[in-house]
């Protein structure tokens, strides 16, 4: 570690975290105080740290944000390799987190916490950065938070946009599908979930089939745009069921079928392939979220303005967030979706989620581990999906 002399000579024991922790639990819940944490996540394939403010009125700022990808490691193998994910953790975080300091100009002492995603994720690279995080927390005093990834995609509209409790999340990303009622720090309600792929997984998986290069999302975006969503007709799966859950393996296999029946395939066909399957993609989100709006709607009958966040990769497909926009609209509600930057995995989701948790005293210590799995919704039934119990959950 470049920088892990200087650190360590901040302090050589953890008593100052002791004394720092008594500091946030004594106010006890409810009670708000202006922190400055300094956030790490390596649930995936992102090397990420952030430096994000948060003021006693809730109101919070990102100093820096630098995320290293690995998209160049892992294209060859058209997905994340978990073993090479954790790998190139080790090699980039300190000098991520070094550079994340800089750019805030902010030195060790200045914050109020360390946080690091403990899970979900791929478990190796979770591991090195709580690890690491924990490492910065005994050497410099401050206290750990330990945060569900999950929850830093949950909460980050009350970053950008400032966004009060409660109010729904639809998450979309390559591992996770779920819509959830954000009640409050800490407080979910998963009312859908993916029953076998989630909708990431489920484009990544069609452009490998496809021919098309990693990662998939964007390119089969990017193939729709050109393509004829009319020429293929694919089933809808879950339309106009009951409740919010999802699946998508289904279609994905009626897709195989109709691309080896025309085989060998050219671009036309790849692209109007792709058209056809954005289209259901989109026309099955906006019916399972409809499920959703509704129940939202009897049980906040008199919220003034209702509104669903999406966040996740896959947030950013334009068609999705116009078909969305268009479902929410015809309902009343509004839609908040944080800048890209900050729907895919970004350390400052993770420092807001540490700082939203510091303000009502929520610490984690040191024995706090790594989790693979890890539902926001506790309380939640497991899915059975990918061969998993819990698939994604």
């Amino acid at each position: 570690m470049p920088h892990e002399g200087k650190i360590r000579r901040q302090s050589s024991h953890d008593a100052p975290i002791c004394k720092q922790a008594a500091r946030y639990a004594a106010k006890g819940p409810g009670v708000s105080l202006s922190v400055l944490v300094l956030g790490i996540e390596t649930s995936c394939d992102e090397t990420a740290a952030s430096v994000v403010s948060r003021d006693a009125n809730g109101h919070g700022e990102i100093l820096s944000n630098v995320i290293l990808s690995q998209f160049d490691d892992h294209a060859a193998f058209g997905g994340v390799v978990p073993e090479i994910a954790a790998r190139a953790h080790v090699e980039a975080l300190d000098h991520v987190v070094q550079a994340a300091m800089d750019e805030a100009g902010v030195g060790f002492a200045d914050l109020d916490a360390i946080a690091a995603t403990a899970g979900p994720g791929l478990i190796g690279g979770v591991i090195v950065g709580l690890t690491t995080a924990k490492a910065l927390a005994l050497a410099s005093g401050k206290p750990l938070v330990a945060v569900n990834h999950l929850e830093g995609h949950a909460l980050t509209a009350r970053l950008t946009d400032g966004i009060a409790f409660p109010y729904l999340l639809l998450l979309v990303s390559g591992g996770h599908t779920q819509i959830l009622l954000v009640r409050g720090v800490g407080q979910y309600e998963r009312w859908g979930t993916t029953i076998d792929d989630a909708l990431g997984e489920a484009f990544d998986k069609t452009a490998k089939l496809l021919g098309l290069p990693y990662p998939g999302g964007p390119a089969v975006e990017r193939a729709a745009a050109r393509g004829n969503p009319d020429r293929f007709a694919l089933p809808r799966p879950m339309f106009g069921r009951p409740g919010a859950d999802f699946s998508f393996s289904g279609l994905k296999t009626a897709l195989r079928i109709e691309a080896e029946a025309i085989a060998p395939l050219s671009e036309s066909d790849v692209d109007d392939l792709c058209a056809a399957f954005q289209r259901t993609v989109t026309l099955v989100v906006r019916d399972r979220i409809g499920h959703a709006l509704d129940r939202f709607r009897s049980e906040f009958p008199d919220l003034a303005e209702p509104t669903l966040v999406v966040a996740g990769g896959v947030a950013a497909n334009k068609a999705l967030r116009a078909g969305l926009d268009a479902e929410l609209s015809a309902r009343g509600f509004r839609l908040v979706a944080p800048p890209l930057v900050l729907c895919t995995d970004n350390g400052a989701m993770i420092a807001w989620a540490g700082a939203e948790r510091l303000a009502l005293g929520l610490l984690d210590d040191l024995a706090a581990p790594a989790r693979p799995r890890w539902p926001l919704d506790q309380l939640a039934a497991p899915m059975l999906g990918s061969g998993h119990k819990g698939a994604k959950a």
